[in-house]
């Protein structure tokens, strides 16, 4: 709690400043919040948000936005991930900065990216450095990008836990919802009700995030080619499975893998 206590600290001690911290501290903690608004850059494999709603899956060369004041936690399980933290101050911008989304890194934010890739620190209202900042801030929510959209959604029911628990390790098998609901000794309208009461999301839509999830982390972590992943995710059809990837990701697993 020490650490947590001194993260806070530092991004809040000066609330007009904007704040870069590029150590990869945040995945270590639990849920917190701070005043300042959050821009999180991530590069070389997949992060993972949680939030007290849902848990989000941030991709390489892709940013996620958490306005001030919003609980979060950060975790990623590669060692090739690296992180950059912006702190923006409070504003009332309204709109694109008062929610939570997740977006493709364009070619213009990359490059003022790289343009700033040696700062770190504090740098007060008056600098050339908050300045540009500031701009790059702005670019955001001017590019109009497509969210990105897979965002699993949690509960605290422990029989619907132990559910997507065992259909986590089942991936590459069928996971009909007649199969899953006679596993778990429910009828198919209960299980359909569960997912439907506790998650607000059908359970052949949880399933399909899910298995585009699992495809992610096997693109980024493994030699597998795209035949070999969408079968260990429990496609038998390559084509459902590229379609499937580009509704959730807004790419197709190639170009996924390129990035």
């Amino acid at each position: 709690m020490e650490t947590l206590s001194q993260l806070i600290d530092t991004v809040d001690e000066n609330p007009d400043s904007i704040l870069v911290m590029r150590q990869q501290t945040e995945q270590r903690l639990p849920s917190h919040q701070h005043d300042k608004a959050q821009l999180l850059l991530v590069y070389g494999g997949i992060a993972y948000l949680q939030t007290q709603e849902r848990d989000l899956y941030i991709p390489s060369n892709h940013y996620i936005w958490i306005p001030g004041n919003y609980p979060h936690n950060l975790m990623f399980n590669t060692q090739d991930l690296y992180i950059i933290n912006i702190y923006f101050p409070q504003q009332k911008a309204g709109g694109f900065y008062d929610e939570l989304g997740i977006y493709p890194v364009s070619k213009l934010l990359s490059e003022m990216l790289s343009f700033s890739e040696k700062w770190q620190g504090d740098y007060a209202e008056g600098s050339w450095e908050f300045e540009f900042l500031s701009t790059l801030k702005n670019v955001l929510s001017k590019e109009n990008l497509k969210k990105f959209s897979i965002q699993l959604p949690t509960t605290d029911d422990q029989r619907l836990n132990a559910i997507t628990n065992s259909i986590r390790t089942r991936l590459n098998e069928s996971l009909s919802l007649e199969d899953t609901a006679k596993r778990a000794g429910m009828s198919v309208r209960s299980l359909t009700r569960l997912f439907q009461a506790k998650l607000h999301i059908t359970y052949i839509q949880y399933l399909k995030m899910l298995r585009i999830i699992k495809a992610m982390e096997l693109i980024n972590d493994t030699d597998l080619n795209m035949t070999e992943i969408a079968y260990e995710v429990g496609y038998s059809n390559i084509a459902a499975f590229s379609n499937n990837f580009h509704q959730l990701t807004n790419m197709r697993p190639t170009e996924f893998k390129q990035r």
